[in-house]
């Protein structure tokens, strides 16, 4: 899918990725505001695990390389919850350091959002933000994202227990499911 205004573009990630990946995510700034998924230091073999993940991710799950132009900037994705929240998907995002600031994150956002709802039947988007990462929340807002809970103390994150922000958005009324 592309934003031609900006050529931001969401793309599998493949074979090849690897060295640009391991250069732009091997940053604590970044780590520090996602999953411990999320490895820090963030090597090239680190790289070549997630790229192989996410060509085998199932159908459940996709994960994308944002890029401006031919430039790989950050990823992108989202994952179905299971068991009672199976219409629900957790979305994320994040951008190089180099990037922050240039509008990318809610273009970004904006259309992983608009190809999650478009391709499966979820009925809601959601997103966890440590309580530091005002940024995340003024993307996830521009977006259309609400705010529905304060998770007090419901993360540990870098050595600190802290709050996290729950943002969600629903399928619009109407869309197909």
């Amino acid at each position: 899918m592309v934003d031609k205004k900006n050529e931001v573009t969401l793309r599998p990630w493949k074979p090849g990725d690897e060295a640009a990946l391991a250069q732009i995510a091997n940053n604590r700034k970044i780590w520090r505001n996602m999953t411990d998924r999320f490895p820090h230091p963030y090597t090239h073999d680190d790289a070549i695990a997630w790229i192989a993940h996410s060509r085998t991710e199932p159908e459940n799950q996709r994960h994308f390389a944002i890029c401006v132009g031919e430039q790989i900037v950050g990823g992108a994705g989202f994952t179905r919850l299971e068991d009672l929240s199976r219409r629900t998907a957790e979305i994320g995002y994040w951008l190089g350091e180099p990037f922050w600031g240039q509008g990318i994150a809610p273009r970004t956002l904006a259309m992983a959002t608009e190809i999650a709802f478009r391709d499966f039947d979820f009925e809601r988007l959601q997103a966890t933000v440590v309580e530091w990462n005002d940024r995340s929340c003024r993307v996830l807002e521009k977006v259309g994202y609400e705010l529905e809970a304060r998770l007090a103390r419901g993360t540990f994150k870098d050595g600190v227990v802290c709050d996290a922000w729950l943002y969600a958005r629903l399928r619009p009324s109407g869309a197909p499911s």
